[in-house]
């Protein structure tokens, strides 16, 4: 995996929604590799936020703007001249979007088009990537992974709006990225990531983080549901080895699913059970069923065969793994150890495995 790394070493990469989550991993990846980042992105969308904790900011430039505003965002992406572009930026969360579905569709929908725009007036990519999730397919809760020429068709005005996110990118790479000159066109599929460092709400373990630490029983809508979790070095190592393989040869372009293997695909409760063993201090949870609540899938899983056979990424830490690895970096954080400190750790643990 060191090769990866090798690969990024003074790179240009232009990466939006580097202030979350998962963005905020990416980044601090990307800066022990050695690649000059640009990040274009609203404001941290948590308080507190892991962006924040780790001053990923000072080592990176790093751009706070809404990628609704095309005309902005195409103006930091030419100025940043970037080799490689990777979109993670979008309106992430299931409950929201039914709150705000004109939001979520104007930044997961024309967001998609507004980069894609962008990487059109921008001569120096070679290689981009649109990260969605494993929720743009049509979910008939069958007991099978979904492959990545299953039918299209998220549910929620979250997941559909990344259905649209890739019909767009599969759009632009016929329309216009169809020349031999023209940068390699992908987008990367994976499901329901952890680690530390998560404070989002509507989420599994950040909730269970908060009610752990004011001492509270944590608080389950839908524990029977399972998804595909995988600690969020898993799914960013798959973003990073396709956008490697396409910028290196345009034959690897598509779609391609990152997602653990059957033994991480875990009930919620299953999932919040592992969390208390690791955490102790007797930590627990309980089940309270919501009364109208909004529609979410109650099984979902991916088929990642192609990623391992053509990119050869596999899954390395399996759910166990992560959750040791999410109780080890909040108590570190706890303990004094700064979030960049533990963080950077755990990469190079990850990489060097």
């Amino acid at each position: 995996m060191n090769e990866i790394l090798n690969f990024y070493k003074g790179k240009k990469v232009f990466l939006t929604g580097h202030t979350g989550f998962k963005g905020t991993w990416l980044s601090r990846i990307l800066i022990l590799a050695g690649a000059e980042v640009t990040g274009y992105s609203l404001e941290p969308p948590t308080n507190p936020s892991i962006f924040e904790q780790t001053k990923t900011a000072s080592q990176i430039k790093s751009i706070i703007g809404d990628i609704r505003d095309g005309t902005k965002l195409k103006a930091a992406l030419v100025e940043a001249k970037p080799d490689i572009v990777l979109h993670l930026a979008a309106q992430p969360i299931v409950r929201i979007s039914y709150k705000d579905p004109v939001g979520t569709y104007e930044s997961n929908v024309m967001g998609t088009v507004n980069i894609l725009e962008a990487v059109r007036a921008c001569d120096t990519v070679k290689s981009f990537v649109n990260i969605t999730t494993d929720k743009v397919y049509l979910n008939k809760e069958w007991a099978w992974g979904y492959r990545e020429n299953e039918e299209l068709c998220g549910y929620d005005p979250y997941s559909n709006s990344k259905s649209c996110s890739e019909l767009v990118t599969y759009s632009y790479r016929k329309s216009f990225f169809n020349e031999d000159k023209s940068p390699a066109i992908s987008t990367a599929r994976s499901g329901n990531v952890i680690g530390g460092g998560d404070y989002a709400t509507d989420r599994i373990i950040p909730d269970c983080i908060r009610a752990v630490e004011e001492g509270k029983e944590i608080i389950l809508r839908n524990p029977n549901s399972t998804r595909p979790y995988q600690h969020v070095l898993e799914c960013l190592r798959g973003y990073l080895t396709l956008a490697k393989a396409q910028y290196e040869n345009k034959s690897f372009v598509g779609s391609y699913n990152f997602g653990p293997d059957d033994e991480s695909c875990v009930t919620t409760g299953q999932l919040a059970t592992l969390f208390c063993e690791n955490w102790g201090n007797g930590a627990a949870w309980k089940n309270i069923s919501e009364v109208n609540a909004p529609h979410e899938a109650n099984f979902l899983k991916l088929d990642c065969s192609k990623s391992k056979t053509v990119l050869g990424w596999y899954p390395q830490w399996g759910i166990r793994d992560a959750m040791k690895k999410i109780v080890e970096w909040e108590k570190a954080v706890q303990s004094g150890t700064t979030a960049a400190e533990i963080t950077d750790k755990q990469i190079k643990e990850y990489f060097n495995a």
